[in-house]
């Protein structure tokens, strides 16, 4: 073969990317806005227990101090802007009525942050839970409007509050729908997930899809009310 024959050879193709070869996330720290309330305090717990360093943010930061406390593993309380300005990841799990506000208050302190939004916008009647359907498209699709310098993400919907918090519980027997735009983002977030025992953390495509992923919560609550159960979800054949 001549050296001409050589140069006109396709190159070999570069092997695929383990979709499970995901980074050391061990070292990040991550803050939980909203983290005084049932599902971020319990993901802050969770994420510590797994030997995460963690600080809770709240509008006052003497509660967020005070759930610190309670919880213990070394979890820091801080005002919401010193916990965004203070960590790596930022997980948002405030109530979805506060939800635009409280990002649009932290647009600067959030920039060139992993930015991690849990919020399910729901209503609720007398036939019990329902899906809203923001303007944007999802909760996690007004997050990155209001947040154009940060890296948004969307995970963590389906998790049930008492099994994050009851520490009996050595294990949640969980997947974690994780969506985003860049693969190297979601694959943070999905090594996060999977810090916590018998969670894992799954690839579910871009935020545009993130408005089924956080209205399936209102189905976990029916299916809950019925059986009384704190029911998650497993991704068959992954």
């Amino acid at each position: 073969m001549t050296s001409e024959d050589n140069a006109a050879a396709p190159k070999p193709a570069a092997p695929a990317k383990d979709p499970w070869d995901l980074p050391d996330v061990s070292g990040l720290v991550v803050g939980v806005l909203g983290g005084t309330g049932d599902q971020g305090r319990g993901l802050a717990y969770r994420l510590a227990r797994s030997g995460q360093k963690v600080i809770i943010g709240s509008r006052a930061a003497e509660r967020a101090r005070t759930a610190a406390a309670e919880l213990g593993l070394g979890i820091e309380g801080a005002e919401n802007a010193e916990c965004a300005r203070r960590s790596d990841v930022v997980i948002v799990a405030v109530p979805w009525e506060g939800h635009g506000k409280t990002l649009e208050a932290l647009r600067d302190e959030l920039a060139g942050k992993l930015v991690v939004d849990c919020v399910n916008p729901l209503g609720f009647d007398k036939k019990g839970a329902y899906a809203l359907k923001p303007e944007e498209g999802s909760a996690a699709e007004q997050a990155a409007a209001l947040l154009p310098e940060s890296r948004v993400t969307a995970a963590f919907h389906h998790l049930s509050a008492v099994l994050l918090q009851d520490e009996s519980i050595e294990e949640i027997d969980t997947d974690v729908m994780v969506l985003g735009e860049s693969r190297a983002d979601t694959d943070l977030v999905q090594a996060l997930a999977g810090r916590i025992p018998g969670m894992r953390g799954v690839f579910a495509g871009r935020l545009r899809n993130a408005h089924q992923v956080e209205s399936l919560v209102a189905n976990l609550i029916s299916v809950n009310r019925r059986y009384k159960a704190h029911a998650g979800l497993r991704v068959t054949d992954v």
